[in-house]
């Protein structure tokens, strides 16, 4: 059974008018996949302070490994001031320099990465050279490459874009980055337009495209196929396409039908965006009782 996952990058504080919750798209789709019963990993780094502890804590509660976790002495750990008037267009503000803007290679990192069967990545988490060196080290292996976009002004950088999707054998985006994809890449912003262009110039096997409450659409070898989504009762997006890519990693491993993975991506979508913040508890069971 192809199982072990591997996710690089941010982990930190999102702190909410209401109080500060755990966050970082890597960080939750370890969790996500954790609790869906696969071997989910995190590579990234906190400071040695009472934030980190408490991250620290808060993963052990739902029994995720912390080995790849680096604890640097003097970095602090991240934390994102959030802006949620509206739950639907969620604004950020992201403090650097922070602990995960430091992540050191190793040799254990290196072996991690080697054996798993598919290994995560996005663009925050290299905002810096020393994690951008290291993250360059790790996609050398042929392990299923991932690359989450996840773009956060200013904190992303097109030629830095152009190396990853070197790297990528499926891309997840969402509708924004597609309309942000398309103008540097001076295609069509459409799902067509840009997916044909990606295909054509960078060796990736599938491209996701969220759409929030309107489903996802996946793109692969000239076909789209799309999903509505789910009507749910909303609550916030925190997280709901960590969920998605997510759901979707553990039915590709499964080696379901497209149909079947878009399926339940969205299904898992929907349902954290049910809930808020990006990683509440729950099991698979869970997700298939409230999501119908």
């Amino acid at each position: 059974m192809r199982d072990h996952v591997v996710t690089f990058g941010e982990m930190l504080w999102d702190c909410l008018p209401t109080g500060a919750v755990p966050g970082g798209a890597p960080m939750n789709v370890a969790l996500h996949l954790h609790q869906l019963g696969l071997n989910g990993r995190l590579i990234s780094a906190v400071g040695n302070d009472p934030d980190g502890k408490k991250l620290l804590d808060f993963l052990n509660e739902f029994g995720l490994p912390l080995d790849f976790v680096q604890v640097h002495e003097d970095h602090e750990t991240s934390k994102v001031l959030v802006d949620n008037t509206d739950p639907e267009n969620i604004k950020y503000n992201i403090l650097s320099p922070v602990a995960w803007d430091f992540i050191h290679w190793s040799e254990k990192l290196d072996k991690a990465v080697e054996d798993a069967d598919a290994f995560v990545f996005g663009t925050l988490g290299v905002r810096s050279p020393e994690s951008m060196k290291t993250l360059l080290k790790l996609l050398h292996h042929p392990t299923l490459r991932i690359f989450d976009a996840n773009l956060r002004p200013p904190y992303y950088d097109f030629e830095v874009i152009e190396t990853l999707l070197g790297f990528t054998d499926i891309l997840k985006i969402n509708e924004d980055e597609l309309e942000i994809f398309a103008d540097y890449f001076k295609t069509e912003p459409t799902i067509e337009g840009l997916c044909f262009f990606l295909d054509q110039h960078f060796p990736m096997e599938i491209i996701c495209i969220t759409r929030g409450s309107k489903g996802a659409v996946i793109y692969q070898k000239g076909k789209i196929l799309e999903h509505p989504g789910y009507k749910v009762k909303f609550q916030d997006s925190i997280g709901a396409g960590d969920a998605f890519l997510s759901g979707f990693i553990k039915t590709y491993l499964e080696e379901k039908s497209p149909e079947e993975i878009l399926d339940f991506a969205c299904k898992l979508g929907g349902f954290v965006a049910t809930h808020q913040g990006g990683a509440p508890k729950y099991s698979e069971e869970d997700v298939w009782r409230e999501i119908q």
